[in-house]
């Protein structure tokens, strides 16, 4: 049987005497994400990231490993390793190392690409979102071996686009699928938690589409003295526009070809979630003094959060910095419009709704257009077989002390999607540390250490209730 003490200790001496080392040579490199980085094979980053965490994969001493780093045309690379183990089955471990820009507004100190360790924090870009996945997943199989406990044939899958859509990845799928074979588990260490204290399990994801939205109202800027109320200003221009499909006071996006039916048991799993991190939910956001959040409710918060479909515009070209605003009425401009989809929502038939919805009968006869359209499906866990549920069970209550808990993630994981079309049998279980706070893609992001250390141990204690239920015993 597997000794929890044992596997504790394993962890701890692992992080201590190689991860935390090589998360910080991790973090150093600015493998931005293909779509954030144009030029990333000219860079290199992303060349370098890989054969660091490939330099570490080869140290470990793992039996029956095998390790291929993958490369197509113009694809960012693939690793891919396989761990023999007993058996036919085989368990998937997926993860991922590209990473989003750097954002503005980090604290004195820190920054992207800056390691730093503050009490049980490691910050810097990448570490958290998804860096840490191929250590803790290898760690986890070692552990394995080290106490001599047999597993199934275990697959790993880090890829370098994920933050771009995971663009490339259906081509690698597609040459080297064989190599995969056929998971019945999968195991995606690259999602979120709602506390430090708990296993969190990924019930849901929503999908994304994002657009670029460009109004042209003029030719050219003209004296604000002589255009204005008599131009249509092209914040009034993108504010009727996006009234089409939000309220602009409670900011719902109400269309039904972008919403889906919640279901129940998703509802009541709100509720229990809400319960849960009631008290430590709003600590997680950096309201400034008097401002607030949408709704005090943290049940319908978190459904906003989950399966309702929500509207950011996270960019805009066209407007000048404060500091070389003249006196103009501005001739055009293109919004990045971010556009989260219910999980259930079909992201292509809501992508064709909203360029016909933006673009006919334009406001004052202003030049409307949806350009550079991209979308990402969402995607329901299929439920869990009992099996699984008592192997999340036990090694919640060995590691982390307490129950499991189930919370449906705002953001998305396109894989996830894929490997649910190419294996409807399969069971998920979607998991990570990315918790209040820890801020991934946004200034500040930090690896939660101890959560680090408590998932790591608790994948090896799956993936080990996985092949004894195989074979016949839990």
């Amino acid at each position: 049987m597997l000794d929890r003490e044992a596997l504790k200790i394993a962890v701890e001496k692992a992080w201590n005497e190689s991860i935390c080392d090589e998360l910080c040579r991790y973090i150093r490199i600015p493998n931005k994400s293909p779509a954030f980085d144009s030029d990333w094979q000219k860079n290199g980053y992303m060349a370098a990231a890989m054969e660091q965490v490939v330099s570490w994969c080869r140290r470990q001493n793992v039996e029956g490993m095998t390790i291929q780093e993958l490369s197509l045309p113009d694809r960012t690379p693939l690793l891919l390793i396989e761990v023999e183990g007993n058996g036919k089955d085989t368990v998937l471990l997926y993860g991922h190392i590209d990473k989003q820009p750097e954002m503005t507004g980090w604290s004195p100190g820190k920054g992207p690409w800056q390691p730093v360790i503050e009490g049980d924090r490691l910050y810097g870009r990448g570490g958290a979102d998804d860096g840490y996945a191929v250590f803790a997943s290898l760690t986890a199989i070692r552990n394995l071996q080290e106490q001599g406990c047999s597993h199934s044939r275990c697959v790993l899958v880090i890829e370098a686009s994920e933050e771009s859509g995971s663009d490339d990845l259906p081509a690698y799928l597609e040459h080297f699928g064989d190599r995969i074979g056929q998971p019945d588990l999968v195991l995606c260490l690259d999602s979120g938690c709602g506390d430090y204290e708990t296993l969190w399990a990924t019930s849901s994801l929503r999908g994304l589409l994002t657009a670029d939205l460009h109004i042209r109202i003029q030719q050219e800027g003209m004296h604000s003295g002589k255009g204005s109320g008599v131009v249509p200003g092209w914040h009034q221009l993108l504010s009727l526009l996006l009234s089409r499909i939000e309220d602009p006071v409670s900011g719902r996006v109400f269309p039904p070809e972008l919403n889906a039916e919640i279901p129940y048991e998703h509802q009541q799993q709100a509720g229990v979630t809400a319960d849960l991190i009631r008290e430590s939910f709003f600590s997680s956001y950096s309201f400034p003094e008097g401002s607030r959040a949408l709704s005090e409710d943290v049940r319908e918060l978190l459904l906003n959060q989950t399966w309702r479909p929500t509207l950011t515009v996270t960019g805009l070209d066209g407007v000048p910095l404060v500091r070389n605003a003249g006196n103009v009425t501005l001739p055009d401009v293109r919004a990045r419009l971010s556009l989260r989809l219910p999980p259930t929502c079909q992201a292509s038939v809501a992508a064709r709704f909203l360029k016909e919805t933006m673009e006919k009968d334009p406001p004052f006869g202003a030049h409307v257009s949806l350009v550079n359209v991209e979308v990402a499906c969402g995607w329901k866990t299929p439920d869990m077989e009992p099996w699984l549920v008592e192997a999340l069970n036990k090694a919640s209550l060995d590691f982390f002390g307490r129950a499991p808990a189930f919370i449906g993630e705002g953001g998305s994981i396109p894989f996830m999607g894929m490997l649910g079309k190419s294996f409807p049998e399969a069971q998920f279980l979607i998991t990570g540390l990315l918790g209040p706070r820890s801020n991934a893609h946004g200034p500040d992001e930090f690896l939660h250490i101890p959560m680090f250390k408590k998932l790591t141990a608790a994948i090896s204690s799956i993936i080990d209730s996985h092949y004894r239920f195989r074979k016949g015993g839990m």
